[in-house]
């Protein structure tokens, strides 16, 4: 069914292999594209668990838009092993307008898609989902 506001629908896979990775944790993460000649969210790349953060950060483009979905493990002051799944919004102030606002109008709909996300960040610059972002968020 397509985005009553962009008009973009949501492919069978994206739904799938987010439940891949929350139920069993087949991929590290998840990066989507908005496929405009045919108008819905593909999986564009997905990441192996043995696959790090630097291999994630470089999947996105410099210069286009992307949504993904990361699942962070961490150590809770508690020393206890936790993860939470990061849904990220990358807009890049290099991407093309039209390809941010399309992006931007898609977003919330698509999320709804993707029932287990825990923390949402939406980034300009690397430095807005760097390392240290996904620490301070997972707390």
């Amino acid at each position: 069914m397509a985005n009553a506001a962009s008009g973009i629908a949501v492919h069978d896979d994206c739904k799938l292999n987010f439940l891949e990775l929350k139920a069993k944790r087949t991929y590290r993460f998840i990066v989507f594209k908005i496929e405009m000649d045919q108008k819905q969210v593909v999986v564009e790349k997905l990441g192996m668990p043995s696959e790090t953060y630097e291999h994630f950060s470089e999947a996105l483009p410099a210069d286009e838009c992307r949504y993904a979905v990361f699942d962070f493990d961490f150590v809770t002051e508690e020393n206890c092993q936790k993860s939470k799944i990061f849904f990220i919004a990358w807009s890049p102030d290099t991407a093309r307008v039209r390809s941010k606002m399309i992006y931007a109008s898609s977003k919330d709909r698509f999320k709804r898609e993707l029932d287990g996300i825990q923390v949402e960040l939406q980034a300009t610059d690397p430095t807005e989902m760097g390392l240290d972002v996904f620490k301070d968020r997972a707390r």
